[in-house]
């Protein structure tokens, strides 16, 4: 006996295949379709594939044993990922409507699995423009030679370079003074910083134009911005392969450190990777998906994009290792170098009679003839290992490490240039996802009057955004930034993805989903999506939740600042969080989350007191289909 949960009525709130047969035949109702399969396609890895896949993905490598790490994410990707990516192709393919309409039609009291996905959309869109708005400004300055970055400003007497600078690095002080000019803590605001604003503005307005009409101008875009990265990346990989001690960073790479397999955190990583590379569960890919034929194979979507996607991941590691073996390789040398000089000084030797290849054998002779002179020189370690494993996270990764790895390179503004113009176009196809998965969900629960256009709904989704982004342009907004990104779209993906794949193994009901895909692709799903739709994958999320959720309270909450007045300065500042903002990240973790639940008990309660003008099973939520079936037209049909 299969396990399936009552659902009264939802014949009647979803159209049956033949209504869907008709629909394909007329070509009626409100939602435009894409031109072709290409733009489609382009669109949805344009959407998976993001900044994450750039200096997340390598950044994790690097944290847990290089190679290692890809054994437990490729895993996932398998059981977790593909799965229910296949499953939001399918679901938003057959019911023809955005987040909140596909889950309301399974189920009125399932509206805020859908409210949910569009919380985390909204959040997770305004600190990602963000980060597309800090790019603009490193691009918009990359026009010059020498970079900006590449060496510290004088001080106002013009007697030397400015302190903060002198004892950091010209990259750190672009980055944490010139361009974020970072308070030293999340409770200084530090007020606006105007060209960032200005950046915000530009982010925005370029967003809104490529969404003004939804996927007739996003799939038009995704030509550019889905593809472009890849020649770039490209161009990179043949760039880094031609400097010193890119190997090394490759090598690096690659050597798994296989103990990490035994670490608990190694998997909840790669799990949590597979969201964030996927773009799952925030509404958009099921938005996409809704625009096809019906006889779309979202399978083999499905199969295409996580090969493209798990590939990506792979190839841009290895671009950036590359480049971050040249970088510690520039290190290392000018540590040698300085060590070298050191001796060939102490001890009053010719010019190039100690080298590289040398040094050690030199060493170990002068420190066994006069130890305590070399004792006294107090030289440094140099050790391309430690070079290589000094890894950055995040922005990080892009602002600092690969910017001061770029200023090494002959014709540093060239290759500025196009590293940031693949950041841009890497987040600019990201954020046409997260747009709609915030303003389809608002169609679907007519807040707004059915005679706005698209564009009004756009244009305000993307004003709001806007005023509350501004919080990221004070001086603290790096800190509000990190704060966003580390508890706007964990917790709430996970349950999301979990809700997702329980409502329609159990309430939607897998059989009918089973035969749903076989009118739509021609054949049943396999036992592969059955076992994983129906206990793998929902286990998987799961058991990534509670340790998530397990390791997140036990921990405590801290955030690294930039304080040039801390003792240990250039290193970050360590700092707890204030009790306030508790209830801040409370509120970016839990309130999505807490909309399932809520929404429900809402829908019972209207249910139960209401009547049939609260019924939570009323066929009105038929409304939502995209199609925009006349519903006397489709009972004409049924009976």
């Amino acid at each position: 006996m299969k396990l399936k949960f009552p659902n009264p009525g939802l014949d009647d709130r979803i159209p049956s295949h033949a209504d869907l047969e008709q629909l394909e035949l007329k070509e009626v109702g409100d939602r435009p379709k894409w031109d072709n399969k290409a733009q489609y396609l382009l669109t949805c890895v344009g959407f998976c594939v993001g900044l994450g896949n750039v200096w997340r993905f390598p950044y994790l490598c690097q944290s847990h044993g290089g190679g290692a790490f890809m054994i437990p994410f490729l895993i996932l990707l398998v059981l977790e990922g593909i799965p229910l990516l296949h499953l939001e192709f399918a679901i938003g393919q057959r019911l023809r409507s955005g987040s909140v309409g596909v889950w309301r039609s399974i189920h009125p009291c399932l509206a805020g699995v859908g409210i949910a996905s569009m919380m985390v959309a909204f959040t997770v869109g305004m600190y990602y423009n963000t980060i597309i708005a800090w790019v603009m400004w490193y691009f918009f300055n990359s026009f010059q030679d020498p970079l900006p970055w590449s060496q510290c400003p004088l001080n106002e007497n013009s007697t030397d370079v400015v302190s903060e600078c002198a004892r950091s690095s010209s990259v750190d002080y672009f980055w944490y003074r010139e361009t974020l000019n970072t308070s030293a803590s999340i409770e200084d605001s530090g007020g606006l910083q105007w060209w960032i604003v200005l950046s915000l503005v530009c982010a925005w307005t370029v967003l809104y134009v490529c969404c003004l009409r939804g996927i007739e101008t996003t799939g038009k875009a995704v030509y550019i911005t889905s593809t472009l990265p890849y020649v770039v990346l490209t161009i990179f990989l043949v760039r880094g392969l031609t400097l010193k001690g890119s190997t090394s960073g490759i090598i690096y790479l690659f050597t798994p450190n296989l103990e990490e397999l035994m670490n608990p955190k190694t998997w909840l990583d790669a799990g949590a990777q597979v969201f964030y590379s996927f773009s799952l569960a925030s509404g958009g890919l099921i938005s996409f998906s809704s625009y096809n034929s019906v006889h779309n194979n979202c399978e083999q979507d499905a199969v295409i994009i996580s090969v493209i996607n798990g590939f990506t991941s792979v190839y841009a590691a290895i671009v950036i290792y590359s480049i971050i073996g040249f970088r510690a390789t520039q290190s290392f040398d000018a540590c040698l170098n300085g060590n070298i000089l050191a001796l060939l000084n102490a001890f009053d030797l010719p010019e190039e009679s100690i080298n590289e290849s040398n040094y050690e054998e030199t060493l170990n002779r002068l420190n066994g003839t006069s130890p305590g002179i070399i004792q006294g020189l107090d030289l440094t370690t140099c050790d391309i290992q430690t070079f290589l494993s000094q890894g950055v996270e995040g922005t990080g990764l892009a602002f600092i490490a690969f910017t001061e790895a770029i200023i090494k390179m002959p014709a540093s503004p060239v290759w500025s240039v196009l590293f940031f113009i693949m950041l841009f176009c890497l987040g600019l196809s990201t954020m046409f996802g997260s747009i709609e998965g915030s303003v389809v969900p608002l169609q679907d629960l007519n807040i707004f009057p059915k005679w706005w256009p698209k564009e009004a709904l756009t244009g305000m989704v993307c004003l709001v955004s806007f005023g509350i982004a501004l919080i990221f342009a004070q001086g603290s907004g790096n800190y509000w930034l990190a704060l966003f990104d580390g508890y706007a779209g964990s917790i709430p993906l996970l349950i999301v993805g979990f809700c997702e794949m329980m409502a329609v193994s159990y309430i939607y009901g897998i059989d009918r989903f089973n035969k749903d895909i076989e009118f739509m692709i021609g054949h049943k799903p396999n036992f592969f999506w059955q076992a994983t739709w129906r206990v793998i994958s929902p286990l998987l999320v799961f058991v990534i939740f509670v340790f998530y959720l397990g390791t997140t309270a036990t921990k405590e909450l801290t955030y690294i600042a930039w304080n040039p007045e801390w003792t240990n300065f250039p290193s970050l500042e360590k700092l707890f969080y204030p009790d306030w903002m508790y209830v801040i990240i409370f509120i970016l973790s839990g309130a999505p989350a807490l909309a399932i639940p809520v929404v429900a008990v809402y829908k019972l309660v209207c249910q139960h007191c209401c009547g049939p003008k609260g019924n939570a099973y009323d066929t009105r939520s038929i409304s939502t289909v995209s199609a925009k079936v006349q519903m006397s037209e489709i009972r004409t049909v049924k009976s």
